[in-house]
């Protein structure tokens, strides 16, 4: 079994429901979620003339290997209705796997730890709420520390529903 770390993201169309659906589909297709972050609305990172995003961390643990956790990934989105049109364009889910275990992958179609999760405060934000302590296998920083000495004043506030 291994722990994974998954960010889930939408800015389109009913984005709570597009995300507690990937929860479900995560559940019933990955494995089980140990623990999932608070949801976050996030002004948009990359490509900035979108609609804010809802984000949410998920902790996983599964018995996939990374290939098959991406194909799983992919399935979800694919079955919600996501579109891949344009790098960092609006969209009805995201699915990113930000951790596998303290493992480090770097292939054409897959690279774990996520590239961009140490830069990105929308991801930072609701990692440390799951996972403080967990060190960055490259950085070798934790999540916390990762996120205190983050330079991005992107707008990303916990939401109630």
């Amino acid at each position: 079994m291994f722990d994974t770390y998954i960010l889930l993201g939408s800015n389109l169309g009913n984005s709570k429901k597009y995300i507690s659906d990937a929860i479900l589909e995560i559940e019933n297709n990955i494995g089980f979620i140990k623990s999932k972050s608070s949801l976050y609305q996030t002004a948009a990172w990359g490509k900035i003339d979108q609609p804010n995003f809802l984000n949410q961390v998920v902790h996983v643990i599964t018995k996939l290997n990374p290939e098959e956790l991406l194909n799983s990934i992919l399935s979800i989105e694919k079955k919600l209705g996501r579109e891949r049109q344009e790098k960092w364009g609006s969209r009805i889910i995201d699915i990113d796997i930000l951790f596998y275990d303290n493992q480090v992958i770097n292939k054409p179609d897959l690279v774990i730890p996520h590239p961009y999760l140490h830069v990105r405060k929308f991801t930072l934000m609701p990692l440390n709420e799951v996972a403080p302590d967990l060190i960055h296998p490259e950085l070798s920083k934790s999540v916390s520390q990762l996120l205190h000495d983050l330079d991005d004043n992107l707008s990303v506030e916990k939401v109630e529903f």
